[in-house]
C-alpha cells in the first residue's frame, strides 16, 4: 500500500483532543493503517492572522485510497471536527494536509501533492523528522530545509501531551 504522510494542527477549542480524535478516526478506517505519530509541538502561527497558537503533528500511514479519495477523507474529519474555512491561514479547530503521498507529484485544481508549503515550515518539518527514516528519499530535502529555516518560526514540544 502507498505510504502517506500528513501534517495536522488545530489552534482552537481542545487541540490536543482534537488532534488525537483525528488520528483515531483515520484509524478506525480499514483503509487506513497509522504506522507513526510524531510529538506533539506547540508552534507559532504563520501568515499574518493574529491567533492562538498552534499544536502541530505529523501522521505516516500506509491507506489503500488514492490521493482524491483520501482528501476526501480528511475533508470529512475536519467538517466532523467543526472545521470552518472562512479567513486564509487563519485559526481552525483541525488542519490535515497530506503532505507525501508514496513520493508520488500530484497536481489536480483542488490537491498539491507534495504539499506546496512544506519546505517552508518548521511546524511541519520538525513532526516529520520525527517520523520519516533517514533512508526515505524526502528525508535529506526536509533535514537540509529544516536546518535553513532554523529558529525563525517559533516551535517547542507540547509537553501538556
Amino acid at each position: 500500500m502507498p505510504e502517506v504522510y500528513l501534517s495536522i494542527g488545530a489552534n482552537l477549542g481542545d487541540k490536543v483532543g482534537q488532534l488525537r480524535t483525528a488520528i483515531a478516526e483515520l484509524a478506525a478506517k480499514p483503509e487506513i493503517d497509522i504506522l507513526a505519530t510524531s510529538k506533539f509541538y506547540q508552534t507559532a502561527p504563520v501568515g499574518g492572522v493574529p491567533q492562538d497558537d498552534f499544536i502541530n503533528a505529523a501522521v505516516r500511514l500506509e491507506t489503500a485510497l488514492t490521493p482524491s479519495a483520501l482528501l476526501e477523507v480528511l475533508h470529512q474529519i475536519e467538517q466532523g471536527l467543526h472545521r470552518v474555512r472562512k479567513i486564509h491561514w487563519g485559526p481552525r479547530t483541525i488542519d490535515l494536509d497530506i503532505i507525501f503521498y508514496d513520493h508520488e507529484t500530484v497536481q489536480t485544481a483542488v490537491l498539491t501533492i507534495p504539499h506546496p508549503e512544506t519546505f517552508n515550515r518548521r511546524f511541519v518539518l520538525v513532526p516529520l523528522l520525527d517520523i520519516l527514516p533517514p533512508t526515505d528519499p524526502y528525508y535529506a530535502q526536509v533535514k537540509v530545509a529544516q536546518t535553513q529555516l532554523g529558529d525563525t518560526q517559533a516551535l517547542q514540544v507540547f509537553n501538556g501531551v
